[in-house]
């Protein structure tokens, strides 16, 4: 069976960003992120040569959950403008490395891959790149998360049930109950007082899912969390939805999903006029059949630990995109 990679694009973009700081190319331009993230689809392409992969971005405002909470990621930042200023080079990356990318306004990133999983995964092995938890919820026995490691130069753990019924103590069908639960800070979402991670897996693993109880409360009345949850229902029935992704086909997705499916080979040469250009020469001695490396200053002299670093709670890993663009544009 295929394998389909879906990129969570922001959140990796961040990462590489704050992977390393302050590296420019001989023009003096911030190059980081852009660094890094060559590295990281050069690490894809070697790990999992024959497979398909789609790169999905957030675009724009999210209306149905900003009327479920208007204050939904207000506490996010600006994207910094030294990552801004690399978004039309990493793009051009990923394009050179075949990587079809796709944004829909009004959805996250998030919600695209859950519906392109839910649809493709009759056909492929869906393999969801992010650290994001709540992609934890898409997972069964033909969709895995695909999580950079810490510590270990470049690798992934491909996170199945077990993995994440491991990590969470509860399973993928309950991430969205348990996730609802504790609340989110990075996107401003207040959890239930008093309850928290081993409260959140001990309640639902004893009581079931919340939407056996959340209308009738008296379910649970005998549950030693029940006066946490007093009072904090109707916060817990928002926090669901909140979360909770939208991953039900869209016609206009499916419209143009035959495209985004059909593979493209990197353009090695491509990727070697950029790797030039920025002083990328680590990069250009890994990739194949390139001309000789020109004399220029090296623009990182070691390697990178790519997953070793945990990003800062703010920004958050993923943010809109800076410039809106037209909707269901296909990169």
């Amino acid at each position: 069976m295929d394998k389909l990679i879906l990129l969570d694009a922001y959140s990796q973009i961040f990462r590489s960003f704050y992977a390393i700081r302050h590296l420019t190319n001989a023009r003096g331009e911030a190059v980081n992120a852009a660094f890094v993230f060559t590295k990281l689809l050069l690490k894809l392409e070697h790990r999992y040569p024959q497979r398909r992969g789609i790169m999905l971005f957030d675009c724009g405002k999210v209306e149905f959950r900003l009327k479920l909470a208007p204050d939904y990621k207000a506490n996010r930042p600006p994207m910094p403008d030294d990552l801004k200023s690399q978004i039309p080079l990493i793009k051009r990356i990923a394009s050179a490395f075949g990587w079809r990318q796709f944004f829909c306004e009004g959805y996250e990133a998030d919600d695209l891959i859950g519906a392109i999983a839910r649809h493709c995964e009759k056909d492929h092995k869906i393999l969801i790149l992010s650290s994001d938890k709540d992609l934890s919820q898409l997972v069964d026995e033909k969709i895995s998360m695909l999580v950079p490691q810490n510590g270990n130069k470049g690798d992934f753990e491909e996170r199945g049930v077990a993995e994440v019924t491991e990590k969470f103590g509860v399973s993928p069908e309950l991430i969205v109950d348990y996730l609802a639960l504790l609340g989110d800070s990075s996107d401003n979402i207040a959890g239930v007082p008093g309850i928290g991670a081993k409260s959140a897996a001990e309640l639902l693993n004893s009581c079931g899912a919340a939407e056996s109880w959340l209308d009738a409360p008296e379910k649970i009345s005998s549950s030693r969390f029940f006066k946490k949850l007093e009072g904090n229902f109707e916060l817990l029935k928002r926090n669901r939805e909140l979360v909770k992704l939208r991953s039900e086909m869209f016609d206009e997705l499916a419209g143009v999903l035959p495209e985004l499916l059909t593979p493209k080979s990197p353009d090695w040469a491509e990727i070697a006029e950029i790797c030039r250009d920025n002083q990328f020469n680590s990069i250009l001695k890994e990739l194949p059949e390139v001309p000789e490396i020109e004399e220029v200053p090296e623009t990182v002299e070691t390697e990178i630990d790519l997953f070793s670093f945990v990003p800062p709670e703010a920004p958050a890993e993923k943010t809109a995109e800076p410039e809106k663009p037209q909707q269901l544009e296909l990169f």
